[in-house]
C-alpha cells in the first residue's frame, strides 16, 4: 500500500516482515486489538499486553510505549477471552490466575481470581483499569507485576527500517507513583511518556512496578493506570469521564449518513462492526472528517485509501467524501520535487509526522508517489456531485480539479498513446505507484520486472472516468469548449486501452504496458477496476467477468489479485495472489455495472463468510488459498486490522447487490435489478440522504422477486425508479 521501496516493500514479504520483529512471536492480525483516537493509537494482544514487536502505544507516528505486560503471581495470567465494545471505545480482556496467591489457610486454586483489564484512548492518553476479584472462600494476597518501557521509535523503524543514528534517551525519572521517559530526537523535538498509577506501588523501578493486592472473599481490588505526555494521578472518575466523552464522540460520528439493517442477525453484526471501524479510523481534521488508512502501519491520511473509502461510503454518507476532497485539495502539489515525487496539480499519496519524515530520511512527510491518486480524486469529486447535486462545492474545488486534470494531461503527453505512466523520481520513493505498490507486484508473464515508465491498466480507467465526469461538470458550468476537450481525452484513453491492453487469447486486459511498449500479459484483478469505470465494451466485459469469477481468481472467499496460473502467483504474497476485500468490492461493483447481479451476490456471500471467520472484521488482506470445506480463510501475518477500505467494502458490495443509485441532480433514487444477499429476506436503509431529506428505503424478498419501497412516512418525498 505505502512506504519506502527499500523498507516498506521488504516489510511486506512475510518472511522478512516477521524476522524484522526482533524474533518475537508473529502477530495474527485478527488476534490483535487496536484502539484509536485522532493521531494516537494502541495495538496489543488478547491479554492486553504490549510486547514490543509491531505493537505499542503510538502518537504522531512515534511509539511512545513499547512494553506493557501484566504478571499475576509471577506468571502471565490465563486468557479467558478478549473483545472490543461494539463502538470500538473499550478493549476488555478477561484473565485468571494460573497459580495461587498466598492465603491465611491454604493456596488459592488456579482459576479462582478473575482479572478484568479494560482500556480506552482519549485525547492522546491511554487509560487502563484493572479489576482483580477473589472468588475463593479465603482472603488472599495476590502479587501483581507490571513491566513497561518506552523506545520512542519512529513508525518506519518499527516496520523494519534501520537508522545510522538516533536521538538521545534520557534516564527514566521516578516518583512515588509515576515513571517519566524522555527522548530528544535528531529533529531537536522532545518526546515524553509518563506512566502513572492510582496508588503507589510497593516497588517501582524504571521498568516495572509491583503491587500486593489484599483481597477478601468475593471482594475486588482496583488499579488505574494512565500513559500520556504528562504525569497525572489516575482515578475512577477520570476513567469514566474519558470513556463518556469518547462514546459521545463516536455516537456523533454514527449520526452522519444512512445505516443498513437486515433480517440476518449475524449479517447485521458484520455491518455494525464495519461501521464502527470506519468511525474509529475517521479522524476529524481542520478540513473535515478523513478516514485514516489502517492500524498499525498506516494510521495516517493516505490519498488513495481515503478516496476509495469515501467512494465505498458515498451512497450512504456523502459528508465523508466532502472531508476527503477538502483535505486533498488543500495539500495538492504546487512544485516539482523528485524526492517527494511531486508535480503541480498532483494529489498527495501519504503524509507522516514522525522524526524520520521530519528529517527527510524518507520522503513520506508529504509524499506524492501515487499515480492513481490524482484521477481517483477527480473521479470522487465528480461522483460526489452526481450523488448530491452540490455544485457550490464543485465551484470551490474547480481550480484544484482543473490543476489535477492538467497534470493528467501533461503526463499523458509523455506517452505516445496518451497513457498516464509512473517512474519514481528518487531511489527513496516507491518503485511501483499504483495500489499494488510492492516491488514485485508488476511483472511480465514470465516473471520479469518490467522497465518503466509503467502504464497500469486501471489507472487509464480511472483517468478515463475522471475526464468523462469533468466534461459533464464543465457542461453544467457552461464551459462547452472545455467539456469537449476533456471528452476527447477520455475517448482517446478508451480507444487506447481497447487497442493496446486487450489480450484476445487470455480474454482480459494486460496488467500494464512497460516503458518499451510491451504489454504485461498477466491475468490480474486490475481488470475488475476497469469494469468499475465502465470502459470495456459489453462483449469484452463479459469475458473479463468470466475470468474473474472463475476458480483461477475466486477462492470462495474473494477475488485473488493474481490468477493462480500466473508465474508470479503466490497466495501468501502481499499483492501477487492474496485477497484484498476492497479489490473484490470494486470488482463486484464493476461486474454489477454490466448487469451480472448473481455473481455479485456470490462475491458478497464469500466476503461476509470470510468476515465471520475473522471475528466480523475484514483485514487489509488475507491469503489467497482455495476455500475448503470446514476450513477458515488464512490470515496474512502483518495485515492491518482494522483497515478503512476493507471495512467500507461491505457497503460497496451491498450497493452493488441492490443496484442502487441516488441521482443528486434530480433527487431521485434509482434501483436496477435488485438482489438481496444470500439468506437475507429483507433489508432496510434508514436515513438515506436525498437532497434536503432523509428517507427510509426497504427491500423484501417475495418469492423469486425483490420488491423495494419507501417507508410510508416518506412516500412522495423523493421519486423512486425501479427497473426489474
Amino acid at each position: 500500500m505505502t512506504g519506502a521501496q527499500g523498507n516498506h516493500e521488504q516489510k511486506l514479504d512475510p518472511a522478512i516482515a516477521l524476522s524484522a520483529l526482533d524474533g518475537a512471536t508473529p502477530r495474527e492480525p485478527h488476534r490483535q486489538f487496536a484502539l484509536k483516537h485522532e493521531d494516537c493509537f494502541v495495538v496489543a494482544d488478547a491479554h492486553g499486553d504490549i510486547r514490543g514487536a509491531g505493537d505499542g502505544f503510538f502518537r504522531d507516528d512515534t511509539r511512545m510505549l513499547s512494553l506493557l505486560r501484566l504478571y499475576v503471581d509471577g506468571h502471565v495470567p490465563s486468557l479467558l477471552g478478549a473483545s472490543l465494545s461494539q463502538d470500538n471505545i473499550l478493549f476488555r480482556a478477561h484473565l485468571s490466575n494460573r497459580t495461587s496467591g498466598a492465603s491465611e489457610d491454604a493456596s488459592a486454586p488456579p482459576g479462582t481470581v478473575h482479572i478484568s483489564r479494560t482500556r480506552l484512548l482519549w485525547e492522546n492518553r491511554l487509560y487502563e483499569q484493572l479489576d482483580i476479584t477473589n472468588y475463593w472462600t479465603h482472603p488472599i494476597s495476590m502479587p501483581l507485576r507490571i513491566e513497561f518501557g518506552a523506545d520512542f521509535r519512529d513508525m518506519f523503524e518499527v516496520r523494519g527500517s534501520s537508522r545510522a543514528r538516533r536521538g538521545r534517551s534520557h534516564d527514566a525519572e521516578l516518583s512515588e507513583d509515576a515513571v517519566v521517559y524522555r527522548y530528544v530526537g535528531l529533529d531537536d523535538r522532545e518526546r515524553q511518556a509518563a506512566l502513572t498509577f492510582s496508588q503507589p506501588p510497593h516497588s517501582l523501578t524504571a521498568s516495572s512496578a509491583e503491587f500486593a493486592c489484599q483481597i477478601a472473599p468475593h471482594e475486588r481490588c482496583r488499579l488505574h493506570i494512565e500513559v500520556g505526555e504528562l504525569a497525572e494521578r489516575p482515578c475512577r472518575e477520570r476513567f469514566r469521564s474519558a470513556a463518556a466523552r469518547a462514546r459521545w464522540t463516536v455516537r456523533a460520528k454514527h449520526r452522519h449518513g444512512a445505516t443498513v439493517a437486515s433480517s440476518g442477525r449475524v449479517f447485521n453484526d458484520w455491518l455494525t462492526r464495519a461501521r464502527s471501524d470506519i468511525a474509529l479510523l475517521t479522524t476529524t481534521l481542520e478540513t473535515g472528517p478523513y478516514p485514516y488508512a489502517g492500524i498499525p502501519w498506516f494510521s495516517t491520511a493516505f490519498g488513495r485509501d481515503g478516496v476509495i473509502t469515501a467512494i465505498e461510503l458515498l451512497w450512504l454518507n456523502p459528508a465523508l467524501a466532502l472531508g476527503v476532497l477538502a483535505f486533498l485539495a488543500q495539500h495538492q502539489a504546487t512544485e516539482v520535487s523528485a524526492f517527494s515525487d511531486s508535480e503541480p496539480g498532483k494529489i498527495m499519496h501519504e503524509t507522516r509526522k514522525g522524526e524520520m519524515a521530519i528529517l527527510k530520511e524518507l520522503p513520506f512527510g508529504r509524499y506524492y508517489g501515487g499515480v492513481d491518486t490524482t484521477p481517483l480524486y477527480v473521479d470522487l469529486a465528480c461522483a460526489y456531485a452526481e450523488r448530491t447535486g452540490d455544485l457550490a462545492t464543485i465551484d470551490r474545488l474547480w481550480p484544484s480539479l482543473q490543476a489535477a486534470a492538467s497534470w493528467m494531461e501533461e503526463v499523458g503527453k509523455r506517452h505516445p498513446d496518451g497513457f498516464i505512466t509512473y517512474k519514481r523520481g528518487a531511489e527513496t520513493g516507491l518503485a511501483n505507484q499504483g495500489w499494488k505498490d510492492s516491488w514485485d507486484s508488476i511483472s511480465h508473464a514470465d516473471g520479469r520486472i518490467p522497465p518503466g515508465p509503467i502504464a497500469l491498466v486501471e489507472v487509464q480507467g480511472y483517468a478515463y472516468s475522471a475526464f468523462v465526469g469533468l466534461a459533464a461538470l464543465a457542461e453544467r458550468r457552461e464551459q462547452t469548449e472545455l467539456a469537449e476537450h476533456w471528452r476527447g481525452l477520455a475517448e482517446r484513453l478508451r480507444r487506447g486501452v481497447e487497442e493496446r491492453f486487450w489480450l484476445e487469447d487470455l480474454g482480459t486486459y494486460a496488467l500494464a504496458i512497460d516503458g518499451e511498449g510491451e504489454p504485461c500479459a498477466v491475468r490480474a484483478s486490475n481488470a475488475g477496476h476497469l469494469l468499475y469505470v465502465g470502459l470495456p465494451s459489453p462483449e469484452r466485459a463479459a469475458r473479463v467477468i468470466e475470468n474473474l469469477v472463475s476458480p483461477r481468481f475466486f477462492t470462495g472467499w474473494g477475488i485473488r489479485t493474481l490468477a493462480d496460473v500466473e508465474v508470479a502467483f503466490n497466495p501468501m504474497s502481499y499483492h501477487n495472489g492474496s485477497v484484498w476485500p476492497h479489490d473484490t468490492a470494486v470488482t463486484a461493483a464493476g461486474i454489477a455495472r454490466y448487469g451480472a447481479r448473481q455473481e455479485v451476490v456470490q462475491l458478497l456471500s464469500g466476503m461476509f463468510e470470510a468476515a465471520v471467520n475473522f471475528q466480523m472484521r475484514l483485514p487489509e488482506l488475507f491469503c489467497g488459498f482455495e476455500r475448503r470445506p470446514g476450513e477458515a480463510p488464512i490470515s496474512y501475518p502483518v495485515a492491518c486490522l482494522p483497515q478503512a477500505w476493507s471495512a467500507g467494502s461491505a457497503f460497496m458490495l451491498i450497493q452493488a447487490c441492490l443496484g442502487l443509485r441516488v441521482d443528486g441532480w434530480t433527487n431521485e433514487i434509482q434501483i436496477e435489478r435488485p438482489r438481496l444477499p444470500m439468506g437475507i429476506d429483507n433489508l432496510s436503509i434508514r436515513r438515506l440522504p436525498v437532497g434536503d431529506v432523509a428517507v427510509d428505503l426497504h427491500f423484501q424478498r417475495v418469492g423469486d422477486r425483490i420488491v423495494c419501497y419507501l417507508d410510508q412516512r416518506h412516500e412522495g418525498l423523493v421519486p423512486l425508479l425501479v427497473r426489474s
